[in-house]
Formats: structure tokens, C-alpha cells, sequence
């Protein structure tokens, strides 16, 4: 059975392990076993070295995965959780499949000028250019944005 590495800031919600249960449910519903990072034990003596814990966990469920689905939806901002965007690039590299979806499907620029409150301005608070290729997302992983929901990617695999 293929494993499916389910990554995104669920693990930030008050309800992140019964999210994590809903979506391994929904990965055997479609034939394939769901890796959660919060399945992960973590111990640690301070912050530093659980973090460094968490990490080092979560990059060995990626290399035991076949495949990443990432929610990279809007987190704290227009782009999608920072861990989030690494664990994507860092299995890329692995080159395990990667589907991605966000409940934002706004190209990218209007997000930014959106959730920033920026008008229609083709520049952020800093004077920096936003990026404005038409895409969901970054130009680097939105080719990877697929579907709008957790279930939509599991459909597009089958």
C-alpha cells in the first residue's frame, strides 16, 4: 500500500489530531496508508532539541512516503505555511509526487493585494513587486496546486 505524507499547518489547530485521523481515514478510503506528522513521538529536553526532533521526524516520514499532499492554502498571510513550502521542495527533490491544494484558488496577486489590503497596487507595503505571473501560487511549486480540497487530490491520484 502506498503511504501519503499529509502535510500543511493542520498541526497549528486546536482539533490537529482529529484532522489528522479524518484525513488518514480518507486515504484508506481511497487504498493508500496516511502519514501525519502528529503520529510522530517527540521527546526533548527544551526547545531547541524538539524542534530539531520534529523536524528530523517529519523528514523520515517524507523519505518513507511515495507521495506528499500539502495543504498550501493561506497561512497567517497570502502564501501557505512556510514548513509546508519546505516539506513540498524537499520531497520535489526526492522526487516523490506532489499534489497541493488550497481553499484560496486566487492567483497569487490577488491574494497579496487582498488579504494585505493593498487596492490594486502592483506593489507591496515595501515597494516590492508581487509576483503576478497569473498563478495560484509561487511561480516554484504552484504547478503543484491541483484542487481546492484534501479529498480532490486523493481523487486525482486514482
Amino acid at each position: 500500500m502506498q503511504k501519503i505524507y499529509l502535510a500543511g499547518p493542520e498541526v497549528f489547530l486546536p482539533n490537529a489530531l482529529e484532522i489528522g485521523i479524518s484525513h488518514k481515514l480518507l486515504c484508506q478510503k481511497y487504498g493508500y496508508e496516511g502519514l501525519f506528522p502528529l503520529d510522530n513521538t517527540i521527546t526533548g529536553n527544551h526547545p531547541l532539541e524538539v524542534a530539531t526532533a520534529i523536524r528530523l521526524a517529519n523528514q523520515a516520514m517524507i523519505y518513507e512516503c511515495d507521495i506528499v499532499i500539502a495543504n498550501l492554502s493561506p497561512f497567517r498571510g497570502p502564501e501557505p505555511d512556510s514548513g509546508t513550502v519546505w516539506e513540498v521542495g524537499f520531497a520535489q527533490g526526492l522526487d516523490k509526487q506532489v499534489l497541493a491544494y488550497s481553499t484560496d484558488m486566487r492567483s497569487l496577486k490577488e491574494k497579496t493585494q487582498s488579504i494585505l489590503h493593498l487596492g490594486d497596487t502592483d506593489c507591496d507595503a515595501s515597494g516590492m513587486a508581487i509576483e503576478d505571473f497569473g498563478l495560484t501560487h509561487n511561480l516554484m511549486f504552484s504547478h503543484s496546486v491541483v484542487a481546492s480540497s484534501f479529498e480532490a487530490c486523493l481523487k486525482l491520484l486514482k
